[in-house]
């Protein structure tokens, strides 16, 4: 093979799109983005799950994240979280945009991380789904 097709197929290789990244827009303003799809079960709104998770104001702000799996009921969060969990995969990793109205809405949350109006974003990577045994409420 010549040094010039050699050159024509790594350009051609590093100029390939990366894959696309499959969006969901919820009725409600949710928007799920499917880093890494999940092959398990969807957890139910009875269920507990195991995550790990970073959340950050819009414009980036880190607010919180986890080193270690954190165990939440599903409908002991957010609202929009909620909803979030509820079209997620177990197994798979999430990008999900909540408006303000779904997250802390006018108030902001109680320790002020979060201002009033504030949209979230959230990192989960959903790893186990089960009924609750004595997962906190967040």
């Amino acid at each position: 093979m010549s040094i010039l097709a050699l050159l024509l197929a790594s350009a051609t290789l590093a100029a390939a799109p990366a894959p696309a990244v499959a969006t969901l827009t919820t009725r409600s303003g949710i928007r799920l983005e499917t880093l890494e799809p999940g092959t398990g079960p969807r957890p139910t709104r009875k269920d507990a799950v195991r995550v790990l998770y970073e959340v950050r104001l819009a414009d980036g702000t880190l607010i919180e994240s986890t080193a270690e799996p954190a165990g939440l009921l599903v409908s002991g969060v957010i609202p929009g979280l909620t909803e979030a969990l509820l079209l997620m995969r177990k197994g798979g990793r999430y990008r999900v945009r909540i408006p303000a109205r779904l997250a802390y809405g006018k108030s902001g949350n109680a320790d002020g991380s979060v201002p009033p109006n504030a949209d979230l974003v959230f990192t989960v990577k959903l790893l186990a789904v089960g009924r609750p045994a004595s997962a906190p409420r967040l």
